[in-house]
């Protein structure tokens, strides 16, 4: 993952809050209506909203929750929210790690709701994680694109299945980037303010892979600077996704396209 990581490092994790309209916790409101609408919760959590949790750090608990490529916390503060305790938010970025570390903060949580793990999603499960531990997986925000091979998706979703509880969940979101856009059409417009403007540029390499060019303009008392950085993402057949969900032994509940164009997938073990 390490072209990934030095984009995030060198570009995107410092506007990356601003790229989800600027409020973490808003954000974080629109995941948790979606994992409420799939049926995710936590079991033997506290009251949603307390972070508290009989089950905190407990694998008979059946309220761990795990946030793979968690960002600034949208995901995670949602898990929180339900009543999981502890929440392990994993990520690559030791800021996007702070950001969130001071969102729960700000919110009153408990610090032991929520563990940050400075990790590659691909290391975290089998160090953070026994086996039939873990309530719920989330890797939501097209994180499973940013994995450098598809053998490398299919190895963390054995590893989640690995980590689930009976009866835990699994959720994903991402762009299925599989189908081939044209001319003008490969400028994706991200978001604009009046001080700044991202927009990305897709240039498709292979059958597997499509390189993201991302083109942010930032405005200063000076006028413009452009910065630009590129990193390939792997092109994810929704078909294919589900199929290797249900080898790893999870059940496909539900898979459609929903808001954004962002792919959702939720898969139970049964």
């Amino acid at each position: 993952m390490t072209a990934a990581v030095e984009h995030y490092a060198r570009l995107l994790a410092e506007h990356y809050t601003w790229m989800l309209g600027g409020d973490v916790h808003a954000a974080a409101s629109g995941q948790l209506a979606l994992l409420r609408k799939l049926g995710v919760h936590a079991e033997f959590g506290g009251p949603e909203g307390s972070g508290d949790s009989s089950g905190s750090g407990d694998s008979d608990g059946g309220s761990i929750a795990v946030d793979l490529g968690c960002g600034p916390g949208t995901q995670a503060l949602a898990l929180v929210r339900l009543g999981f305790s502890p929440v392990i938010a994993v990520d690559t970025s030791e800021r996007l790690l702070t950001e969130l570390t001071q969102a729960h903060a700000r919110t009153g949580g408990a610090p032991e709701a929520l563990r940050p793990l400075h990790r590659d999603i691909r290391d975290a499960l089998p160090e953070a994680a026994p086996a039939e531990s873990v309530a719920a997986v989330v890797c939501m925000g097209d994180t499973l694109p940013h994995l450098p091979t598809k053998d490398d998706v299919t190895r963390l979703l054995r590893d989640i299945a690995h980590a689930l509880r009976r009866g835990g969940h699994f959720v994903a979101t991402y762009r299925d980037l599989t189908a081939e856009l044209h001319g003008d059409d490969r400028f994706l417009p991200v978001r604009s303010t009046d001080d700044r403007l991202l927009t990305c540029f897709l240039e498709y390499v292979d059958a597997d892979t499509v390189l993201v060019h991302d083109l942010l303009h930032t405005r200063s008392a000076t006028g413009w600077e452009l910065r630009t950085s590129s990193y390939p993402k792997l092109r994810i057949p929704a078909q294919w996704l589900a199929g290797q969900c249900r080898a790893a032994g999870l059940e496909v509940r539900h898979d459609e396209t929903g808001p954004r164009g962002l792919r959702i997938l939720h898969a139970v073990k049964p």
